[in-house]
């Protein structure tokens, strides 16, 4: 009988880390508040460096305005020696179509993103129009893992 190969584990560059994020387009992003620390999925699209999200009113977004700060992760599983994860720390902007240029142009990038993504999504024929918030992602820290058997 022949001995189980061991799981060999590797580091992710950071182009395999945004090749993670650009296939995939459902997170969980990690708050918190005092002492207090949730984790959530939200759906998310990698655009030009940024994680562009859309959710709706909560308990997350009133935590969010007041501690920007997150973590944001992404797995890729085929088995318990098979994965990929990309976890990166970064700090939430809540998008918006008012206030500066900058603010405008990071708006209408974001909506873009998100409606070549999700059909439908920012328009009238919206499946969840009821997510009209949008949050972008901008990214301090990226760092990623991979097993194989």
């Amino acid at each position: 009988m022949s001995a189980a190969a061991s799981p060999q584990f590797h580091t992710l560059s950071r182009v395999e880390c945004e090749a993670i994020l650009a296939r995939n387009y459902v997170g969980r992003l990690a708050y918190g508040l005092r002492d207090r620390v949730d984790i959530q999925p939200i759906g998310y699209v990698f655009a030009n460096g940024v994680i562009n999200c859309r959710t709706s009113e909560g308990a997350k977004l009133e935590v969010l305005r007041r501690q920007p700060a997150v973590a944001f992760e992404v797995d890729e599983v085929e088995g318990p020696f098979a994965w990929r994860s990309v976890v990166v720390h970064g700090t939430v902007y809540f998008a918006e179509d008012a206030g500066s240029d900058a603010d405008r142009r990071a708006y209408a990038e974001a909506v873009e993103a998100l409606r070549g993504a999700y059909a439908g999504a920012m328009g009238p024929d919206d499946p969840a129009a009821f997510r009209s918030v949008i949050l972008r992602l901008y990214i301090n820290e990226i760092t990623g893992r991979t097993a194989h058997p």
